[in-house]
């Protein structure tokens, strides 16, 4: 194989980049289904006949005690994970469990873990334009030239994530919460139809926290949010629908208030969580 046939080879680190073509659709139910699902881990129950819908557009908080099976049920979704029983849909056409991690991915799912990654070498830019959905091939990488479409959807999620000031600053430097608003950026770069996002606000300061909140309620409407959180002060300032898990299944669901007095969720949950606050 010569050079040329080399470089135009795909690049398959970034084959989860690559949109797929055929779209989500949610005409006949919600952008995300799971029903029935369960998984165990050497007997150990960490998924039980869990059963949760997420609609398109929705923002939805996700809380429970540690091991309630929040990160399991994130692995699942995203092919991290296979259970052992269950049905995951995305859309009414994608059957989440005949895919694997770069398939589900380039459907338009998107995961923010909690400790941020970004190329801390590269600025803030850079980190955004690397992220980008588009032909990722090395031959057109290498070939193409910035574009002002590219440069707009830079520039408007340096925007929405409050990075303009800082977009040639080199990621490394940047503050712990500037980070995560950098890696949400970058997921947002590839326009994806779901977010996941895990524990944003962990070691943040209030002021970073309140701007964490604004870009995620932000977002709703145009991305299905689904954040996984355990400062219920912050869940309460972004709360639309709250589900809580306990023992891998859905304990209770609905508005903050309604989650946040009900028996069983004080029991398991908000009153150990309050007394230990």
């Amino acid at each position: 194989m010569n050079l040329i046939q080399s470089l135009a080879q795909r690049d398959r680190v970034f084959d989860f980049l690559v949109p797929v073509q055929s779209p989500v659709d949610v005409r006949h139910g919600p952008i995300l289904y799971l029903e029935d699902v369960s998984v165990s881990f050497d007997g150990f129950k960490a998924i039980d006949n869990l059963n949760l819908t997420i609609d398109d557009g929705e923002l939805r908080c996700i809380i429970g005690p540690n091991g309630a099976g929040k990160t399991t049920m994130m692995d699942i979704i995203t092919g991290k994970t296979r259970p052992d029983s269950g049905r995951v849909w995305f859309g009414s056409r994608h059957d989440l469990l005949t895919m694997n991690e770069p398939e589900i991915a380039s459907l338009g799912i998107g995961r923010k873990f909690q400790k941020p990654t970004v190329f801390e070498a590269l600025s803030v830019f850079e980190n955004l334009e690397l992220a980008m959905s588009a032909d990722k091939r090395v031959l057109p990488t290498l070939t193409a030239r910035m574009n002002g479409e590219i440069r707009s959807r830079i520039d408007e999620v340096l925007e929405m994530t409050g990075l303009v000031e800082l977009r040639q600053r080199l990621a490394g430097i940047l503050s712990h919460g500037q980070k995560q608003w950098l890696e949400i950026g970058m997921l947002l770069m590839q326009r994806p139809r779901l977010l996941l996002v895990d524990e944003p606000v962990a070691g943040m300061t209030e002021q970073e926290m309140e701007r964490t909140a604004a870009l995620l309620t932000g977002l709703a409407g145009k991305q299905s949010v689904v954040v996984v959180e355990h400062d219920m002060g912050f869940v309460r300032s972004i709360a639309r629908q709250v589900t809580v898990l306990h023992q891998g299944s859905v304990l209770a669901e609905g508005s903050m208030d309604q989650v946040q007095n009900d028996p069983r969720v004080i029991e398991v949950y908000l009153g150990e969580s309050e007394e230990a606050a």
